[in-house]
């Protein structure tokens, strides 16, 4: 048997009758050649099986058209994981840019896979999320001046590209709806306190408490990031020890589910003795009890932002920074 060669642009611009120029930025997503032609060059890629020599774009170009997406190794299908990994790829779909993710892992330097990606040049631009107030990683980036992007913002965020969603004012609206419910003794399972959104979260709870004259205490021994088993156990001790609560906030669809399970667990109903109010990603909560105040955050948009702001730090480095704050209502 003998080996097909490999398909190459001259192969593509054979078969549609092109310039191998025009074929090349055609598959580039250029919005200067029309969508037929490249909806026609992408068909005709596909079906002969073209796939792109990263080596020679390498040499020619000095980039790898790869975007990497550093995700922690313990994300969870119910949050808004997901949700922003098929937003990133949906927004690299007709470009000339590829998906890589990177995980990190809770035992180890959460600067160990930032510095593989830029010192190997793994990739031309990094998509980060979980953001501390003073993110090393985000701070080591601007100083190499490497081209990353946020989800989240950082003390520095006047400086870098990110899409954030606006978590004071969830928990402003949070303890608003409950004390429209009638809640007077709130609890809010925030996540971990490191983090710049939590700190955001637990801030406009607060400030809206005061506002309604309700009492709020941030939970001290679980986070929304804890397994559900911890959350479980701690949410039904809580109720268990008739601690006064009849409202409870959740900064994830994970927390919430858990903390259900355990003021069921207690023999509590939602929407009797206690109210309850959670962040989602996906739409889901209320199918899962009817009776959960859900609001939800599109980290679909946030992915295809973000993939987008990373393109144009990497292709136009001396334009304005991409910023977007996705304000709940």
């Amino acid at each position: 048997m003998t080996r097909s060669p490999r398909p190459t642009l001259k192969t593509i611009a054979q078969l549609t009758g092109l310039a191998v120029p025009t074929v090349s930025r055609a598959l580039s997503g250029a919005t200067d050649i029309g969508q037929k032609t490249r909806e026609r060059v992408r068909k005709v890629a596909d079906e002969i099986g073209y796939v792109p020599n990263r080596a020679g774009l390498r040499l020619r170009t000095g980039r790898t058209f790869v975007l990497s997406l550093v995700l922690s190794s313990e994300a969870d299908v119910m949050n808004l994981t997901a949700r922003l990994i098929n937003g990133t790829a949906t927004a690299l779909r007709d470009t000339r840019y590829h998906l890589t993710i990177t995980p990190f892992f809770s035992d180890e330097d959460p600067m160990r896979s930032i510095r593989h990606v830029v010192e190997t040049n793994a990739a031309d631009a990094v998509i980060l999320n979980q953001i501390l107030p003073e993110d090393p990683r985000v701070r080591y980036l601007l100083d190499k001046g490497f081209p990353f992007a946020t989800h989240g913002r950082s003390n520095w965020a006047d400086q870098h590209a990110y899409f954030d969603f606006d978590n004071f004012t969830f928990g402003r609206l949070a303890v608003q709806r409950l004390a429209q419910q009638g809640r007077k003794s709130i609890r809010l399972v925030a996540p971990p306190r490191d983090q710049n959104y939590a700190q955001e979260m637990i801030h406009g709870a607060e400030q809206e408490a005061d506002t309604q004259g309700v009492d709020l205490h941030v939970m001290q021994r679980i986070t929304s990031d804890d397994p559900a088993t911890k959350i479980e156990d701690e949410i039904a001790a809580l109720f268990q020890e008739n601690v006064p609560t009849d409202g409870m906030i959740f900064g994830s669809a994970n927390s919430c589910m858990s903390g259900v399970a355990g003021l069921e667990k207690a023999g509590l109903t939602i929407g009797n003795q206690v109210d309850v109010f959670s962040k989602e990603a996906i739409p889901f909560l209320q199918r899962f009890r009817p009776a959960i105040h859900a609001l939800h955050e599109d980290a679909l948009a946030a992915g295809e932002f973000l993939a987008r702001a990373a393109i144009e730090r990497i292709e136009h480095p001396e334009k304005p920074v991409m910023q977007f704050l996705e304000v709940p209502k």
